[in-house]
C-alpha cells in the first residue's frame, strides 16, 4: 500500500460524529504512518486547553475557523500523516488548497446515524440548544456539495465497526490512485 500512496497524507472529512478521529487513528496504524493528527485537538492545544465549545463561546466561530486554517496549513507540509478534520473545514475555499496536498476521504454518515451518535454529546458548539435532527440535516445539506469534492467517498453503514470502515478505505485507495507510470524498457 505504501508504494501506491508514495508517502501521501490522508485527510478525513465529514460531519461531526462521522468517526473521523477513531478511523483516522486506525488508518494511520494500518498504513504504518507514524503520525495522526486531529485538527480540533490541535486547536484546543493552541487555545491553551480550551474546549471547542469554550473557543466558540470566547472568541467565536470566525476566529475558530481562522485557527483551523492555520493548523491545516501547517499539517499540509507533512508526509505520511493521517489527519482528521473538523466537519466545517470544507467551508473555506482556502482550506481546499491545503487538503489537496493529500488524499481526501469523505466519511459519509447518514443523519439518522449521526443523530444516534450525537444525541448525548454536549461538546459540539453548533449543536447546542437546537433541534438536533433538523440542525444535522441543515449542516449536511450546506456541506454535501463540498464533501462531494473528496477523492474517495466511504458511505458508513450503521452496523459497521471502525475497523471495517478502515478496511474499506484501504481497499478503495488503490482504485482512486493512479499506478506509477512505467517507463518502457527502450528508454532505460
Amino acid at each position: 500500500m505504501n508504494n501506491i500512496l508514495k508517502d501521501i497524507s490522508i485527510y478525513l472529512i465529514g460531519m461531526m460524529g462521522a468517526g473521523k478521529t477513531t478511523v483516522g487513528k486506525l488508518l494511520a496504524q494500518e498504513l504504518g504512518y507514524s503520525r495522526f493528527f486531529d485538527t480540533d485537538a490541535l486547536i484546543e492545544q493552541l487555545a491553551k486547553g480550551q474546549s471547542i465549545n469554550e473557543i466558540f463561546t470566547t472568541v467565536g466561530e470566525e476566529t475558530f475557523r481562522d485557527w483551523e486554517t492555520q493548523v491545516l496549513a501547517e499539517l499540509s507540509t507533512y508526509k505520511k500523516t493521517v489527519i482528521s478534520t473538523g466537519g466545517g473545514i470544507v467551508l473555506r475555499q482556502k482550506n481546499w488548497s491545503y487538503l489537496r496536498h493529500g488524499l481526501i476521504v469523505w466519511l459519509d454518515v447518514s443523519v439518522e446515524l449521526l443523530l444516534e451518535r450525537l444525541t448525548e454529546d454536549n461538546n459540539r458548539p453548533l449543536l447546542k440548544d437546537v433541534d438536533l435532527k433538523k440542525k444535522l440535516q441543515t449542516l449536511l445539506e450546506q456541506r454535501q456539495s463540498l464533501y462531494n469534492q473528496a477523492d474517495l467517498r466511504i458511505t458508513v453503514q450503521p452496523q459497521e465497526t471502525p475497523e471495517q470502515v478502515t478496511k474499506r478505505i484501504l481497499e478503495a485507495i488503490p482504485l482512486v490512485l493512479k499506478p506509477p507510470a512505467v517507463t518502457p524498457a527502450y528508454f532505460n
